[in-house]
Order: structure tokens, then sequence, then C-alpha cells
């Protein structure tokens, strides 16, 4: 029989795993940062995508983190104003190749991802494929995501933008 501690969080980790793959398929053709945010993000969204403090003069969306919805779409705009991202169809894994921890942040869970696409810059032309790791959490009770956290290459987005 199983315990009730080991089913809440085998549910919690449903939940989540459902929550984050969801998000992710949205990004391979999304909606409007807005309605991204309103359906899949807690009321008070935060996204940070790493990079050295250096980046920021050419790649604005770097080495900060955007607080409330407002913010999260300054940070899209940032994004789509400086790059174009292209996720294919099988960007992410399925569903069972999200790694989720339903016990980690006291219980509100993390989930990281490893996915896959094609950048370009938008100013020079210049384009690359890679890989980034996305790492979500901060989920309130009904899994929407608090925090996403963003690991890519910024070099390679430098060297593309160019001067």
């Amino acid at each position: 029989m199983t315990s009730q501690p080991e089913t809440m969080s085998t549910t919690r980790s449903t939940v989540l795993r459902t929550s984050t793959h969801d998000f992710c398929t949205a990004l391979i053709s999304p909606p409007p940062p807005a309605d991204l945010l309103s359906t899949y993000f807690t009321s008070n969204p935060q996204i940070t995508e790493h990079g050295p403090s250096w980046s920021t003069t050419r790649l604005p969306f770097l080495h900060k983190t955007f607080d409330g919805t407002d913010g999260c779409v300054e940070y899209f705009t940032l994004l789509s104003d400086t790059l174009e991202m292209c996720l294919p169809a099988d960007a992410f894994p399925e569903r069972a190749g999200f790694v989720v921890d339903a016990e980690a942040e006291a219980g509100k869970g993390m989930v990281s991802v490893v996915g896959k696409g094609r950048f370009t810059s938008k100013k020079t032309g210049k384009a690359w494929d890679e890989q980034f790791i996305y790492r979500f959490s901060g989920f309130d009770a009904a899994g929407k995501i608090g925090w996403w956290e963003i690991w890519a290459d910024p070099l390679s987005a430098w060297e593309a933008v160019g001067e």
C-alpha cells in the first residue's frame, strides 16, 4: 500500500511535470507574452536568463531577474527585439524527460529540462544551434510557475549580435 506522503508527492510531481511540459510546448509556437504569463505563471512571476554582466550591452535580457508580469513581458520584448528563436517540434523531451523534485523548496517543487533550438540575431542575421537548460521553481498550489531560469550560450549570442 502506498503511504499518503508518497501519493501526494507523486501527484505533485505529475502536476509540476505537466505544467512545465505544457509551457515549454507552448514556446514552440508562442502566444503573446502576456497570455503565456497568465496561463502558466503565478501572479508575481520571475524570469532570469543567466549570463555574464558584461554581455548586457548587446544582450539586455541577460544577467537580470525580471519581476512581475510587466517585468517578464519586458524580458520577452528585449529577447525578441534581439534574437529570433526557432524551436523545432522536438525541442523538448516527452514529459518523462522533465526532471522533477516535488519536495524541493519546502514542497513547492523544482523542475529541470534540456531543450534545443536555433537562434538568429535580428541585427546581423547570424544564426546558431544550441542546447539550453530551463529550471522552474516557486510553483503555487495549482502548479503555476513562479520562477523560470534559463542557462543558454551567451557567447554565441554575443558573437552573432556583433557590435
